[in-house]
């Protein structure tokens, strides 16, 4: 199933990354550029980097000029999320373009790439659930609390999969429509936002 694979892909990226376990570390896309592959993997790894940038800017004595720069690296980073995203939607838009849709065909609320959002979001979850369940250093209190929030990210990740799954074979039938909208995020835009185009002044 697509979910399966999906999160197989999120999970060797996740893999990858640890094996440095550095923002900073260039970044290395094992699957051809035209492939769907290419999009999960690379969506994933900014997920990853950035769930490590979010660890870092909540440390209590960071350097202000250092926050303020790691807070810019997360705009740039949401962004690229974005973008990854829409790309994913226009693969299944291509994807699902000639099917037949049936007159009493329905709309999800939300498209399929931003289920594939949480569930690559998931995944990090209970890369780092599984960690602190495992963490020879906490203690055995710890231990087992973060075991039983794993098995609701478990519990979760079937969920989510099978919804991924139906909403899939639902477009693949003609039984759901995909429609989709841009992201039109202001903040980033030196037009729409207020403080960006006073400088432009």
């Amino acid at each position: 199933m697509f979910s399966q694979n999906a999160f197989n892909i999120f999970e060797e990226s996740i893999r990858a990354y640890h094996v440095l376990d550095t923002v900073d570390q260039p970044f290395q896309n094992p699957y051809d550029k035209d492939s769907i592959e290419h999009l999960l993997y690379r969506k994933n790894w900014i997920d990853t980097v950035q769930w490590h940038f979010e660890d870092l800017i909540r440390d209590p004595g960071i350097d202000p000029v250092a926050a303020l720069e790691l807070k810019r690296k997360i705009d740039a980073s949401n962004q690229d999320r974005t973008d990854l995203v829409e790309f994913i939607d226009s693969y299944f838009l291509h994807k699902y373009q000639s099917v037949e849709i049936k007159a009493n065909a329905g709309i999800n609320t939300e498209s399929p790439a931003w289920a594939i959002d949480r569930l690559s979001i998931l995944a990090l979850k209970i890369y780092h659930m599984k960690e602190e369940a495992e963490r020879a250093d906490a203690t055995e209190k710890h231990r087992k609390e973060c075991a039983a929030k794993l098995n609701v990210l478990l519990e979760q990740k079937k969920d989510l999969s099978t919804g991924i799954d139906e909403l899939l074979a639902d477009l693949e039938a003609g039984k759901k429509y995909m429609k989709v909208y841009k992201q039109m995020k202001m903040y980033n835009d030196d037009e729409l936002n207020p403080v960006l185009r006073g400088q432009k002044a």
